[in-house]
């Protein structure tokens, strides 16, 4: 293909992930079923709103967190909404995306590099250049080799839990384990301190996408600190970390060095942002509610809690404050496939049937907040709306669930389930309808900056886990290997394939279909081998969410972002007046 073609392939998956959204939530009907979340939403008011207007630029912008981040470290950055708090505020990357709602925010732009890369070899080679005139905090110039050195950490061991794209696209990575050890990949070259290559195992048309992923940011080999670095990562973009005291308060100031002629996305608005730790969801919500002193300025970072919305939904003023737009991301109940009793896929199919996803939608906060999800693959990926592959009530069939059971001989089942602690209600809801199978659940809540931690450890992960997975781009390339390819389970920072689901068939299949050179052919595939591993049953699709979160009356410029899930766009919101805010 020409770069042109190439380039516009990479855009159009982009693309359609805000079309498909849109679909999703604007063409559908609600019902007491939980399907759909259409206009007559009320959740659905702000779509593809800027609250507040254009903000003034100065103040203090507060956000209220019941966690502290899972990793702010580039390298292994890869979780909602920290991916957008780190990419956006603390480092750039290659490429990324629009900051704008609705369709606008789904387009790529250069970030470090001066365009979206340049392919050859037949897509297997794709060549950046970086933009003059881009700084560190300390004022020194970001360089190639930077970048090259992020990627390369990617694969250390110690450091986990971040994206997988080095691993699974760069060539002649076998048994590779980092640069701690001062071992570099040949397959990413740095010619001068402007140019990095990447040398590519096959024929990636959407790398240009992969490259607005944290992997691609620039750490400097001098400042590096190992699992340390999570604290202090070096700032190549808006603003830098004065304080950090985990769990309990992060102090962004400004990069007196970032030059917003280099950086036409982020605005870079607050003088100063202050990440309040540790308070309970509710708490948060009532503050931002009431709107008081410092919480005028305020947005919340986790979404807002499922109970809070009779307090929202049915006062306009209160109303007109909240951004629930759709996550483009499928909750799924994970089995853990690797021991009893979820090694048997009689086992796993019971539990399809065995789920009630009418009482996790009332849990998660009602239709106007969830809606029910009958594929693994999310609407964005699907066309706009989801495949529904067995046909099973959203109430479920728990006579049909213990029918399963009694064949595979499991007429009473004991199971573990972990979630995270503000996903408690969802879990209750989840135990309440396996009991009518006859299986008994155990819950255990984890906090939220631990979760993903301790579901990603092999030797702690429990029978079920609860967990969304979300696509990084507009293909479902980014989405089923991710979550199904038995070949990404690792002892320590799994990610996606949180039910170890090792499957011959399907991992034969993944590798057909990435490499094929068809984008619309390849999108087909991938819905269809969603199908076949419905019928295998390693996962049971739950929820598609929306991202309800509450910002005061003094945010401006807040909305949320198409790709990144619905989490507001730090790079643009700030203040209508900063003289009031606090902090």
């Amino acid at each position: 293909m020409t770069k042109r073609t190439q380039l516009a392939l990479a855009t159009s998956l982009v693309v359609a992930l805000a079309l498909g959204a849109s679909g999703c939530s604007d063409t559908k009907k609600g019902s007491a079923a939980g399907k759909g979340g259409g206009a007559s939403n009320p959740a659905a008011a702000n779509d593809g709103k800027i609250l507040g207007g254009t903000p003034a630029k100065g103040g203090t912008l507060t956000v209220l967190s019941n966690q502290d981040f899972s990793h702010l470290d580039p390298a292994r950055n890869w979780t909602m909404p920290t991916m957008d708090f780190g990419t956006r505020l603390l480092y750039r990357t290659l490429v990324t995306f629009k900051a704008e709602p609705g369709k606008a925010g789904s387009e790529l732009v250069p970030d470090l590099a001066t365009d979206l890369g340049t392919p050859s070899n037949g897509g297997r080679t794709w060549t950046f250049t970086l933009k003059e005139g881009v700084k560190y905090e300390d004022g020194s110039p970001v360089r190639s080799q930077d970048v090259k050195y992020n990627v390369e950490r990617s694969f250390a061991p110690d450091l986990t839990g971040g994206p997988d794209y080095a691993a699974q696209y760069l060539a002649g990575t076998d048994g590779y384990k980092g640069p701690l050890q001062g071992k570099h990949l040949d397959s990413v070259k740095t010619p001068d301190d402007r140019t990095i290559v990447f040398e590519l195992k096959r024929p990636v048309a959407e790398f240009s996408a992969t490259a607005t992923l944290p992997t691609f940011a620039p750490v400097p080999e001098a400042k590096e600190k190992g699992t340390q670095y999570d604290a202090r990562p070096f700032s190549s973009g808006p603003y830098k970390i004065e304080t950090y005291d985990r769990d309990k308060k992060l102090v962004l100031v400004r990069n007196e060095h970032w030059d917003a002629a280099t950086d036409p996305v982020r605005k870079a608005y607050p003088d100063r942002f202050v990440v309040v730790m540790g308070l309970k969801g509710g708490q948060i919500d009532d503050r931002i509610i009431a709107g008081d002193g410092a919480d005028a300025s305020a947005v919340q970072y986790a979404d807002m809690r499922p109970e809070s919305a009779p307090k929202v939904l049915p006062k306009p003023e209160v109303k007109a404050r909240l951004l629930a737009e759709s996550q483009g991301c499928t909750e799924m109940l994970h089995l853990n496939n690797s021991r009893a009793p979820f090694d048997d896929p009689k086992v796993r199919e019971a539990m399809q049937y065995a789920v009630d996803k009418e009482a996790v939608i009332t849990a998660g906060g009602g239709p106007a907040l969830n809606e029910i999800a009958t594929a693994y693959l999310p609407p964005a990926l699907t066309g706009g709306k989801q495949a529904d592959t067995l046909k099973i009530a959203p109430s479920g069939d728990p006579a049909r669930a213990k029918e399963l059971l009694k064949a595979a001989g499991k007429e009473k089942l004991k199971v573990s389930l972990a979630v995270s602690t503000g996903d408690k209600g969802k879990a209750e809801a989840i135990q309440q309808g396996l009991s009518r199978a006859g299986v008994e659940v155990v819950i255990d809540t984890v906090d939220p900056g631990a979760y993903y931690d301790v579901i990603g450890d092999l030797s702690t992960t429990p029978d079920m886990t609860l967990t969304g997975w979300c696509p990084d781009y507009p293909s479902g390339s980014t989405w089923i290997p991710f979550v199904f390819d038995g070949r990404t389970v690792k002892d320590k920072g799994n990610q996606g394939n949180y039910s170890q689901f090792r499957d011959e068939a399907t991992m034969k299949r993944i590798d057909e279909i990435n490499a094929m050179d068809d984008a619309r052919q390849a999108g087909q595939a991938w819905t269809d081998l969603d199908a076949e591993i419905m019928k295998k049953s390693p996962s049971i699709p739950v929820l598609l969410e929306r991202k309800p979160l509450l910002v005061g009356p003094n945010v401006a410029g807040a909305f949320g972002h198409p790709v990144w899930t619905g989490t507001i766009d730090y790079g643009t919101v700030g203040l209508k007046d900063p003289a009031k805010s606090r902090g």
